[in-house]
C-alpha cells in the first residue's frame, strides 16, 4: 500500500506545517482567509486549467465514470434528505455538507493511489473531470445563489462566467477536446501558479486546526458524522454493488472504482466553505475525519479486491 501511505504522508506533513505556522504565530491573524482567497481566485483555477487541458474527455462516458456519477447522486441525496428531515440546516450549509459527503480528494490522494496502487494515473482522470466540470459548478453555483439571496434565471445562467475555477475548467476542457497544445512559454506560467494551489489549501487547513477540536457539541456534530459515514462507508459499498451487479465490472476495474470511492473528502470543500463563510466547521471536520478514516478503509478495499 505504498501509494496510500505516500499520499497520506504528503498531506499529513503539509497540514502539520500549517498547524505549526499558526501555532507559533509566524503569520498575521488574517493569513488563513488571505491564503484561501489566493487559492480560490488564482492558484486553483490555474491548476484546474492545466489538469483538464491534458485530460481525455472520452473517458467521461466509460462504465466506471457512470458508477462514480451514480454514487455521487446517491450520497448527496442521502445527506440532503437527512438535512431536510433531521438537521434542518439552511441551503448553504446543506450544500457544504452534501459536498463533503461525495466530493473526494482526487488530487492529493487520488493521484498517488491511482499511480502506485492502480498502476496508472488515468484511472483518476474521469473522476477529476466529473468533479471539476459538473460537481464544482453545481456546488459553487448553489453557494453563490444561497449566500447572495438572489436566484434569478439570469444569475444561474451567468454563474459560470463569474467563477474563476469554472472558467478555467471550461478553458482546459476546450483545449483537451480540440487537441490544441499551447506553447511551453504560455503553458508554463499556469503550471507554476497552479503548483501553489494544493500547498495553499493544505497549509490554510492546517492553520485552521489550531485551537479547534473536531465533533464539538453545537458545531454540527450530527452532520459531520453523517457526512463521514456516507463518504467512508456508503460510497464504497454503493460503488461495489453498482459496479459488480449493474455494470458488470470485475477485477482491476472494479477495484479501481471502489478504491476511488473510498478516498477522503477533498480540501477544496473547506476552501469553498471559507470562500463563502458558510459551513466551515462541517467542511473542516469532515475533511479531517475522513482523511484519517480513509486509511484503514483503503487498506481494507485493497485487501478484499486488489
Amino acid at each position: 500500500m505504498l501509494g496510500v501511505l505516500t499520499g497520506f504522508g504528503i498531506i499529513g506533513f503539509v497540514i502539520l506545517v500549517g498547524y505549526l505556522v499558526q501555532r507559533l504565530g509566524f503569520l498575521p491573524g488574517n493569513s488563513i482567509r488571505v491564503m484561501n482567497q489566493v487559492a480560490f481566485f488564482v492558484a486553483t483555477p490555474a491548476l484546474l486549467f492545466t489538469v483538464l487541458s491534458r485530460s481525455h474527455p472520452a473517458e467521461v462516458f466509460s462504465a466506471p465514470m457512470a458508477v462514480t456519477a451514480l454514487i455521487v447522486v446517491i450520497g448527496a441525496t442521502v445527506f440532503i434528505a437527512a438535512s431536510r428531515l433531521w438537521f434542518r440546516r439552511p441551503v448553504a450549509e446543506t450544500t457544504i455538507g452534501a459536498a463533503s459527503s461525495v466530493y473526494v480528494n482526487a488530487n492529493n490522494i487520488g493521484l498517488p493511489v491511482a499511480t502506485y496502487v492502480l498502476g496508472s494515473a488515468q484511472y483518476v482522470a474521469p473522476l477529476l473531470l466529473l468533479q471539476l466540470v459538473v460537481m464544482a459548478p453545481l456546488v459553487l453555483g448553489t453557494l453563490d445563489i444561497a449566500t447572495s439571496g438572489r436566484a434569478s434565471f439570469g444569475r444561474i445562467v451567468t454563474q459560470p462566467l463569474r467563477n474563476p475555477m469554472i472558467i478555467a475548467s471550461a478553458a482546459g476542457l476546450v483545449l483537451a477536446v480540440t487537441g490544441v497544445q499551447l506553447p511551453d512559454a504560455v503553458f508554463a506560467p499556469f503550471e507554476l501558479i497552479g503548483g501553489a494551489a494544493i500547498p495553499l489549501v493544505l497549509l490554510s487547513f492546517g492553520m485552521s486546526l489550531v485551537g479547534q477540536r473536531p465533533l464539538q457539541a453545537g458545531n454540527g456534530r450530527a452532520e459531520i458524522v453523517v457526512a463521514g459515514a456516507i463518504k467512508l462507508v456508503l460510497m464504497p459499498i454503493s460503488a461495489y454493488l453498482l459496479g459488480r451487479f449493474v455494470f458488470g465490472l470485475s477485477g482491476h476495474e472494479l477495484f479501481g472504482v471502489v478504491a476511488l470511492a473510498a478516498l477522503p473528502t477533498a480540501q477544496n470543500i473547506y476552501n469553498f466553505a471559507s470562500r463563502y463563510q458558510r459551513g466551515i466547521v462541517i467542511a473542516r471536520d469532515t475533511v479531517l475525519l475522513t482523511t484519517i478514516g480513509s486509511v484503514p478503509m483503503l487498506v481494507l478495499v485493497a485487501a478484499l479486491l486488489a
